[in-house]
């Protein structure tokens, strides 16, 4: 759900995860499937710490995100492709009349980098998968650039997952199944019990509603820029409406979903 969710470090099974259940043929039912599919997605988003018991950190936060490569991966093809834009292009050039040879410098260095990542984590024999998912996503937007002429078109993927993950968790919300909630009951143990918590409910609908403001909160400030072909604007504010707000709204949610299962155990011992 985040621009560093999908550099995760691979994390043994916490107690709390739902873990697949055999059937007695000895294949995980689909129920099962479904729940550490569900277990998993909370925590490569990086709600993994939340079912520690550890006192949250700074280090904490940084291994949710990925650890300081997965910082550099999330956001060094963007802050590349901004200077490299900058430095290269000329207000007065128009773009359209050669979209290609004007583009290419700002375009080939994030995808350069990205190609270093994946090197750089088969050279060290870490998993590549984090990096050749970026690597991917980053093609895909150089090529969308390229193809249309437009440079701005290089954001194009950013807004449309912004765009899909803000209406999905906005309609799970609307629907009462809030899909933080969804992943978070998995994670922690309780499948989807929390439901019958009132407390609970209340916490992670509110939750899920404060993850959709973060996604639709970038694309209304990304898209009138992207719209206007502001894209010097519109690369800074990916870089500002990244990190600096994920972080603090994963600590956030750490602490809720501390604080309303920490309730639900001491009421359930008493």
């Amino acid at each position: 759900m985040s621009d560093t969710s999908r550099d995760q470090p691979d994390q043994p099974d916490q107690p709390g995860d739902a873990a697949a259940v055999p059937e007695a043929s000895g294949t995980p039912s689909t129920s099962a499937l479904f729940a550490e599919s569900m277990a998993g997605a909370a925590r490569r988003a990086g709600f993994g710490a939340a079912t520690e018991g550890e006192p949250i950190s700074g280090q904490a936060l940084l291994t949710a995100m990925g650890g300081i490569r997965g910082l550099v991966e999330a956001v060094l093809p963007g802050l590349v492709f901004l200077i490299t834009y900058s430095l290269t292009i000329d207000p007065s050039t128009d773009v359209t009349s050669d979209p290609i040879g004007t583009l290419l410098p700002s375009l080939i260095a994030p995808l350069v980098i990205g190609v270093i990542f994946v090197a750089l984590r088969a050279i060290t024999k870490q998993t590549t998968t984090p990096a050749l998912g970026g690597l991917v996503g980053t093609a895909i937007s150089v090529a969308l650039a390229l193809f249309s002429g437009k440079p701005s078109d290089f954001f194009l993927v950013g807004l449309w997952t912004n765009a899909g993950y803000g209406a999905a968790l906005l309609i799970s919300v609307l629907v009462r199944w809030p899909l933080i909630g969804v992943a978070v009951g998995f994670l922690m143990g309780d499948g989807v019990a929390w439901r019958l918590d009132a407390s609970k409910r209340r916490v992670l609908t509110i939750l899920t509603l404060c993850w959709t403001g973060l996604f639709l909160g970038r694309l209304a400030v990304q898209l009138p820029l992207y719209l206007a072909d502001n894209v010097e604007l519109l690369a800074s504010m990916k870089l500002l409406m990244g990190i600096p707000l994920y972080a603090p709204l994963l600590v956030v949610s750490w602490l809720m979903v501390r604080s309303v299962y920490r309730k639900a155990d001491a009421a359930d011992a008493v």
